[in-house]
């Protein structure tokens, strides 16, 4: 691999430059209930230039939690040390989406080794949550918010199992950044302002968590300085006596007498018996790149499903502004939900294909089931055997060109909307994506890992790191990422318009918890940018579409130039974040 020479200077475009095109264009967009403005996406155009840096490289969705990453990288840390600071500052800054009281899903490419490795950081369901405990208290689903939504957070082991196997720095200097602002304040952004407002009253609905993120009885405003000293001192728990003290110590004992004051079914041996995983990724080839994702109970295998159904049509000569294009996407991921619907589980408790579901095979049985002329409702899952949501993720690459691929969420805006107030964190609801039915492969069984829906994403180019990537959202993700990667390949656009392109989100298709949807064949969301006559010859054809300003999601991503080895960083404007380099 590449090493970088001298040093180059500190690259940070932060803010939004607006490209010539967007210059004379009038119409604007708010995201979030604080008026973030943001242009009009338009294919193959981006509203800020792409950051380009030789040596070190960080981007996610707050500039501060960036500036910690890219710090760390200058003191000579690596990329996962980055990845673990940046991660506890998003916890601190975007407590919406992520933080420990969540869980971790991780790509890292390792220089030294010329190889990659998947981390699974989820948590598992308690020993005392039961199919027949729910029933007897009459659910017929498990709620969505509240202490019965519960999984086990597993964003602290995953810390520990990255920082152990790949990190050169203790625990205590990547959370010192994160300290100092829980303690000190920080200044909220648009968009996460935005995320935080729309959630007030979910948040005044317990007393922990208004007080912890309702100072002075209402969410933060754009610029307000909040401060979480709570947060703060769980973090400095965390540095002074490690992984331990999350899951056997202090700050266990401390979780198990909040579930048990709450209704929750939490105990000591469900955080003293939690370990992660670590996991072969699983790959297809699109077009000349190798496409990783990691293995079930994530849902990141419908991306590469998705990809193998397209790799059979000429997507660049049909164009991003093309019906028949944007038809085959809701079509295709309309076959491949409903076998994530089926067949997506943790392959500790249920057999899932994946070699099968993955195959070119398999990919071209399932593509004689598309009809370009018409809107398929109902799709049934295959036969592989033959033969909402708030997340943050961030991408890190070092002088080395170690990578990591990171994402890490709470589920739900705040998770389960409780807070231990005297620890600063929400905790998740992951749970909730488990089905009541016994026969369902995604059924609740204690200790059982939920279906999950984030997804790290990478592309390898001839056996060598080439795009670190990521795009957030709940079901948006595989969507998200499979249209950045078409913009990218097929329509060759750079790192940052192949983000801030318009895109769609079908929503309605199979649930993976067994809920029936998709009977009428689900709505596709429509953004700004997307032509009104793309969207008319979808209506004709059978579509449900309705116009949106934004869709879920938020991408980031790196890519390494292979001739130039140049570092190539894009962050997008649906978020408030920003990629930044030396």
């Amino acid at each position: 691999m590449h090493q970088p020479g001298t040093r180059g200077l500190l690259t940070m475009r932060c803010r939004v430059q607006l490209s010539s095109v967007f210059a004379a264009m009038s119409l604007f967009a708010f995201l979030g209930s604080e008026g973030a403005e943001r242009p009009t996406p338009q294919p193959g155009r981006a509203g800020r230039s792409v950051v380009m840096a030789s040596h070190g490289m960080v981007a996610t969705s707050h500039p501060l939690a960036a500036q910690i990453g890219l710090d760390i990288l200058k003191q000579g840390g690596n990329a996962v040390d980055a990845a673990i600071a940046v991660n506890a500052a998003l916890g601190l800054m975007e407590p919406m989406s992520c933080g420990i009281g969540g869980d971790l899903f991780a790509i890292v490419w390792d220089a030294k080794t010329q190889k990659l490795y998947g981390l699974n950081a989820s948590g598992r369901a308690p020993r005392k949550a039961t199919r027949e405990f729910f029933a007897n208290k009459g659910f017929l689903e498990i709620p969505e918010t509240g202490p019965l939504s519960w999984s086990v957070p597993g964003c602290v082991d995953g810390w520990e199992e990255l920082r152990r196997r790949f990190g050169s720095r203790p625990l205590a200097e990547l959370l010192k950044p994160s300290i100092d602002y829980a303690e000190q304040g920080f200044p909220v952004p648009e968009v996460i302002a935005g995320y935080w407002r729309s959630a007030e009253a979910k948040l005044r609905n317990h007393p922990g968590s208004a007080k912890v993120f309702l100072p002075e009885g209402r969410a933060p405003r754009v610029g307000k300085v909040f401060r979480n000293p709570a947060l703060g001192r769980t973090y400095r728990l965390l540095a002074e006596q490690g992984r331990d003290v999350f899951y056997k110590g202090e700050i266990a004992h401390q979780l198990v007498r909040f579930s048990e004051a709450h209704g929750g079914l939490f105990t000591l041996e469900d955080f003293t018996n939690h370990s992660s995983q670590w996991v072969e990724p699983v790959g297809t080839t699109y077009r000349g790149f190798e496409v990783w994702q990691l293995p079930p109970p994530g849902q990141g295998i419908a991306v590469l499903q998705m990809l193998n159904l397209l790799e059979g049509y000429d997507l660049a000569k049909l164009g991003p502004t093309s019906p028949d294009y944007w038809h085959l996407m809701v079509e295709i991921k309309k076959l491949v939900f409903a076998d994530r619907a089926r067949f997506y589980a943790d392959p500790e408790f249920s057999q899932v294909p994946v070699a099968e579901l993955v195959g070119k095979r398999y990919a071209e049985e399932r593509r004689k089931l598309i009809d370009m002329q018409k809107a398929r409702v109902g799709v049934p899952p295959g036969d592989p055997k033959l033969g909402a949501a708030e997340t943050a993720y961030l991408c890190v690459v070092d002088k080395d060109r170690n990578c990591v691929s990171l994402i890490q969420s709470n589920y739900f805006g705040f998770g389960s909307g409780l807070t231990p107030e005297e620890l600063g964190f929400a905790v998740q609801n992951r749970g909730t994506l488990f089905s009541l039915d016994a026969k369902h492969a995604n059924r609740l069984e204690p200790g059982k890992r939920p279906f999950h829906t984030i997804i790290p994403g990478f592309v390898t180019k001839d056996g060598k790191p080439w795009f670190v990537f990521g795009v957030m959202g709940g079901d948006m993700q595989p969507q998200g990422q499979v249209q950045v990667l078409v913009n990218l390949i097929d329509f060759g656009m750079n790192v940052q318009a192949a983000g801030e392109a318009p895109r769609i989100e079908h929503v309605g298709s199979a649930a993976p918890t067994g809920r029936p949807e998709a009977a009428n064949g689900g709505t596709v969301r429509a953004e700004r940018g997307i032509p009104m006559p793309v969207i008319e010859e979808l209506r004709r054809r059978g579509h449900v579409v309705s116009r949106v300003s934004v869709n879920g999601g938020g991408y980031q991503g790196i890519l390494i130039d292979p001739q130039t080895h140049v570092l190539h960083g894009a962050s997008e404007a649906r978020k408030d974040g920003c990629a930044v380099g030396y």
